[in-house]
């Protein structure tokens, strides 16, 4: 190699100190390219471990709850719930809680007034006695109690339906400060089962509407069918729930305040029909969040593809039955229709212990007032195809009846 400067000329090939500065370079350059690469994988297994963190995951259990008093003008509904921290490795701070409620009712809500309070019961600390809540450390896999005390006065209470509570908590860990709402629906009028008896004749078999009370988390399937459903019953027959009403027993609606839509739901959402459910961010998020972005992203680009070819539904075949069950906000009754209704989880094993705990065959199915008529899960010694004719008038309603459960009588 020959350096050029002025009139003469070097060959750095046969200059010892060329060769050395050229020597000495080249290992700079690799110490550089050696430095950059190891600081890259550093970040990189930075981000991965990150990633893998299991975050906060300090949750707000359903709880149980009661009315301690209930009289013509007080109501006092008392609530006994846990914070729970699952998440490993990570202890997680709650600093903050409050709770408050919002009424449903038959009636007008003018003159009725709430007081809501939560007082803790720590397991290594003793509440204040001005119920202040101090910030508390819920240690790796342990839990802490609180208890939800409202008070509910008015002239007249006999026409209040439900308390909507929302307890809100703040908590406090590495991922800085969340702010989280444990929703608690619970009702307060429970129908008569003898009310249920307007039977209707189909061309193949008698079906019963049955009225219930407001379908909560606090609820199991299987105590529904037998408060409601087993003094109508004979051998043979098939009851059967909406898919909704079993999804909102399981826990699985969410507030759209707590999703956050990602950059596919964003996009995406706008070229489905303004009727779908997931024709908003927040609820095409909440199938992204239960079938993962790259499902989703698959799915609509080999649905668009088929619709093209005169194939549609394309996309509901790939994406999952979720897809099909999700009901956005104004989907279902109030308050949920207030939230991201999701599909049922294990719909197969829900009409199991339906069957082993009533004697009772069992349906879970989605049926709608256009006559389609879907079933998710049923006992083995079920006709779908007698089930579907039964229902193929949507005898439960899609209004505000309150039936979420029919009882089937073959002929």
């Amino acid at each position: 190699m020959t350096i050029f400067a002025g009139c003469c000329s070097l060959n750095i090939s046969s200059s010892p100190f060329y060769a050395e500065v050229f020597v000495l370079l080249q290992f700079l350059g690799l110490i550089l390219v050696t430095s950059i690469l190891l600081i890259g994988l550093y970040f990189l297994a930075l981000e991965i471990q990150y990633r893998d963190r299991p975050g906060n995951k300090l949750v707000a259990t359903v709880g149980q709850w009661h009315l301690q008093e209930q009289e013509l003008n007080h109501y006092r509904l008392v609530g006994e719930m846990e914070l729970i921290n699952r998440t490993a490795n990570l202890e997680i701070m709650v600093p903050q809680i409050e709770a408050e409620v919002k009424l449903l009712s038959g009636g007008s809500l003018m003159g009725v007034t709430t007081q809501t309070q939560v007082v803790s019961h720590h397991p290594d600390e003793t509440a204040r006695p001005d119920n202040y809540w101090f910030a508390y450390i819920v240690k790796v896999g342990k839990r802490t109690t609180l208890e939800v005390q409202i008070d509910i006065h008015g002239a007249d209470l006999s026409q209040l339906k439900t308390a909507w509570v929302q307890v809100h908590y703040l908590t406090y860990g590495p991922q800085g400060r969340i702010p989280k709402t444990r929703h608690v629906i619970v009702p307060f009028q429970f129908p008569d089962p003898a009310e249920s008896k307007n039977w209707r004749s189909t061309p193949t078999a008698e079906v019963l509407p049955i009225r219930t009370h407001l379908l909560t988390e606090l609820d199991t399937p299987a105590e529904v069918v037998r408060r409601y459903v087993s003094p109508h019953a004979k051998p043979g027959d098939v009851v059967t729930i909406g898919e909704s009403p079993i999804a909102i027993m399981q826990g699985r609606f969410r507030d759209p305040q707590e999703t956050k839509p990602g950059w596919a739901a964003k996009r995406l959402c706008y070229l489905f029909l303004p009727t779908s459910s997931l024709a908003t961010a927040c609820g095409l998020q909440a199938l992204i969040d239960l079938v993962g972005p790259l499902r989703v992203l698959a799915a609509f680009l080999v649905g668009a593809i088929a619709k093209v070819f005169g194939k549609p539904g394309v996309f509901y075949q790939l994406a999952g039955e979720q897809a099909r069950l999700i009901d956005d906000v104004t989907g279902t009754l109030p308050p949920y229709d207030q939230f991201i209704v999701l599909g049922p989880e294990n719909p197969q094993q829900v009409v199991d212990v339906i069957q082993q705990e009533t004697g009772l065959s069992a349906a879970i199915v989605d049926v709608n007032d256009l006559g389609a008529v879907k079933v998710l899960a049923a006992s083995p010694n079920v006709a779908v195809q007698m089930l579907q004719q039964a229902l193929k008038k949507n005898p439960a309603g899609n209004a505000d009846e309150q039936t979420p459960v029919v009882l089937i009588r073959p002929l």
